[in-house]
């Protein structure tokens, strides 16, 4: 069974109670609340400690939270969790040194963009489709939809985007969707993004013979699957069963399979990238020999 913050983490810092347990037992998640390892936020929200830090931080700099951990506050997933809170605060404060082990960020906030000490999850989303890279930013916002369902919302802030970073902002709420799993398939997809030729859809479901899998991004004209495989969801012997049957029939249904985990999604996105190029040019081949069908719901 994987530790619960392991888990949490890789979940993009925070997630519902239910898919936790889905995961780990009750027993342990109670025990990592009560030491202190994780922390619950909202009604049945759980996150890692850095939630609560950011909130002590944003008082004692006079600021508020922002940024990713605003997003955490928020409930939405993020890439890669701040080692440091993040914290906005007035231009002309002076901090005196208070801003050591704070990710400090200088502006200004109206009134109508800040509520119990958290930016809004309008000015949370600006701040970070403008400032953090497009897979960051990517993720979060895929999460935002997920967990909020705030499409009109996203297109708002996108629509009234301005200044450095505006393009970055209306390019991720172009490609976001709610149906992303977590953060780890959110980043998958933006390297699919970068691929010539590749074009993939979340949470497709693909039908052969009276077989049905969903999976996580496919490509139908080139019938190749992408999966983000996590240790954690196949941690078990019956698990490991039920997904090589899974990929088996998959691949004699004529898709390449790919499956990428955690490690090489995250940190060696080049390497996956490469993959997913040498994958987009054996699919050219194949569909130039065979007929493909098209079964993909």
């Amino acid at each position: 069974m994987p530790d619960v913050v392991d888990l949490l983490a890789d979940l993009g810092g925070v997630a519902r109670r239910s898919a936790l347990l889905a995961v780990v037992d009750r027993r342990a998640l109670d025990a990592a609340v009560s030491a202190g390892t994780v922390t619950r936020v909202g009604r049945g929200h759980y996150a890692l400690p850095t939630v609560d830090e950011a909130t002590s931080a944003a008082a004692q700099l006079g600021g508020v939270v922002s940024h990713r951990s605003a997003a955490l506050r928020h409930g939405w997933g993020v890439r890669t969790v701040p080692d440091k809170p993040d914290v906005t605060v007035s231009r002309g404060r002076k901090l005196k040194g208070r801003g050591t082990g704070v990710a400090v960020h200088r502006g200004e906030l109206t009134p109508d963009e800040v509520a119990d000490g958290v930016t809004t999850p309008a000015r949370t989303l600006l701040d970070c489709l403008r400032s953090l890279p497009f897979t960051e930013g990517l993720a979060i916002a895929d999460s935002a939809l997920r967990e909020s369902g705030c499409r009109l919302l996203l297109e708002r802030v996108a629509e009234n985007a301005r200044g450095p970073g505006s393009r970055r902002v209306r390019m991720v709420a172009e490609h976001a969707t709610g149906l992303a799993a977590n953060p780890f398939e959110s980043s998958l997809r933006a390297i699919c993004l970068d691929v010539p030729g590749l074009s993939v859809r979340p949470q497709v479901t693909v039908s052969d013979d009276g077989f049905r899998a969903r999976v996580d991004l496919a490509d139908e004209r080139l019938r190749i699957v992408c999966e983000a495989d996590s240790f954690e969801w196949h941690g078990s012997r019956s698990a490991l069963a039920s997904d090589a049957r899974r990929y088996n029939r998959l691949l004699v249904a004529g898709w390449i399979v790919l499956r990428f985990a955690y490690e090489d999604v995250m940190f060696h996105p080049e390497e996956v990238r490469d993959v997913l190029l040498r994958a987009v040019a054996l699919a050219e081949v194949l569909s130039q020999r065979t007929p493909r069908r098209h079964d993909a719901a």
